[in-house]
């Protein structure tokens, strides 16, 4: 009996902004680059009920998803540089951050990580298990970690529709790319997987446009509507956009996003297949020697049934050409698990055994978060 698996890809986003100026491209540029990111900016308290996801976009605008009210909240930061990065290396992050929001590191769940490109700083997304209250953290170039003020901040929520009987139960991904902004998520419906769409600038109370998605998943050898997108990343290929996102078990599939109408159902293309028994959690693309690479760290939430290094967190890097490939859902790519590498292009980077959380810093460094026995340590490291 066929077993759908629903994602909730929910995407918010999107609108190219399109200026036309006859005869003058530097005037265009300049209008384009003058557009805002945010309206009807409110000030005040920021409160999430189920902090998640984060990202950031232009001009220090921090994105972060809030599951408990499906919606996305825009927040702007004001960190706009220069940059200092983390000169050294954080230890027992996970008790300093316990230290700041006043209690044991047992009630402090970490949910995600986002650097900030133009300044270096590091910014941490915190659930607090005890009464569910969110906050941002932020570590300086210097390691000094401190709480960010969300009572006095500027900010637009953008709600994510919901429909009588629909239920988001999360959001695992949320991202600005040319104009757009794009987040994925699971909800309870059969076709779970959606993909929400809003013109920019996000508009406070604004909400969105909706699509679906199906997946084929390359492990389990079926086309599914149920598993979730555990992380994404946009890519462009030919002048068209896409969503490029990892699944539990782990395929990594492109979806189109130009020129769908609301309420249609898009399907995924698998690509390649990462091996079973693991769970994406952060995914970013870099260029190196001409070459563009896709990274990826994960949970082997089934360890013991796939040895491979010395931690249940690893990471890997795949060739972009292989989203390029011919050999698609059935006869895509699968990594040699029983290698460090193999086929050629898809190759574990060792870097990456212990990593938690993993951001892209430059095209030749990375923000890790790393287990340590337990406790979490936080570093720069060199990109493969």
């Amino acid at each position: 009996m066929k077993r759908l698996i629903g994602i909730c890809l929910l995407s918010a986003l999107a609108v190219t902004i399109s200026i036309s100026v006859a005869g003058n491209s530097e005037t265009v540029a300049a209008e384009k680059k003058a557009k805002p990111v945010l309206e009807n900016i409110q000030s005040g308290s920021v409160e999430f009920k189920r902090i998640g996801r984060m990202s950031f976009g232009p001009d220090g605008v921090l994105l972060v998803a809030d599951v408990g009210s499906a919606s996305v909240v825009a927040i702007q930061t004001g960190d706009s540089g220069p940059m200092k990065k983390l000169s050294k290396k954080v230890e027992d992050v996970d008790k300093k951050l316990a230290a700041l929001l006043g209690v044991s590191a047992e009630d402090v769940q970490l949910v995600d990580m986002a650097v900030n490109k133009k300044s270096g700083t590091i910014y941490l997304s915190l659930h607090r298990k005890s009464d569910g209250v969110g906050a941002i953290a932020t570590v300086s170039g210097d390691g000094e970690l401190a709480l960010l003020s969300l009572k006095k901040a500027s900010y637009v929520r953008v709600p994510l529709p919901v429909k009588e009987g629909t239920v988001i139960r999360n959001i695992t991904g949320v991202e600005f790319t040319n104009g757009r902004v794009l987040a994925a998520g699971q909800c309870n419906e059969e076709f779970a997987s959606k993909i929400y769409s809003l013109p920019l600038p996000l508009t406070h109370g604004k909400s969105a446009e909706i699509y679906s998605t199906e997946t084929y998943h390359v492990a389990h050898g079926r086309w599914e509507t149920r598993a979730p997108i555990q992380s994404f990343v946009p890519y462009v290929e030919d002048g068209k956009n896409y969503i490029v996102g990892s699944f539990s078990c782990t395929p990594i599939a492109k979806f189109p996003i130009d020129d769908i109408e609301s309420g249609a159902q898009i399907k995924g293309t698998s690509v390649v297949e990462l091996g079973s028994g693991n769970r994406p959690v952060d995914m970013f693309t870099y260029e190196k020697d001409g070459k563009q690479w896709l990274v990826t760290n994960t949970d082997r939430f089934h360890h013991s049934r796939r040895p491979l290094g010395p931690s249940q967190y690893w990471g890997v890097r795949v060739d972009m050409s292989y989203l390029d490939a011919k050999d698609i859902n059935e006869d895509a790519a699968r990594r040699d698990v029983s290698q460090q590498a193999g086929p050629d292009g898809i190759e574990v980077v060792e870097s990456l055994f212990f990593a938690k959380h993993v951001a892209k810093l430059s095209n030749k460094e990375m923000v890790v978060l790393r287990d340590d026995e337990g406790a979490l340590d936080l570093e720069i490291a060199p990109l493969p």
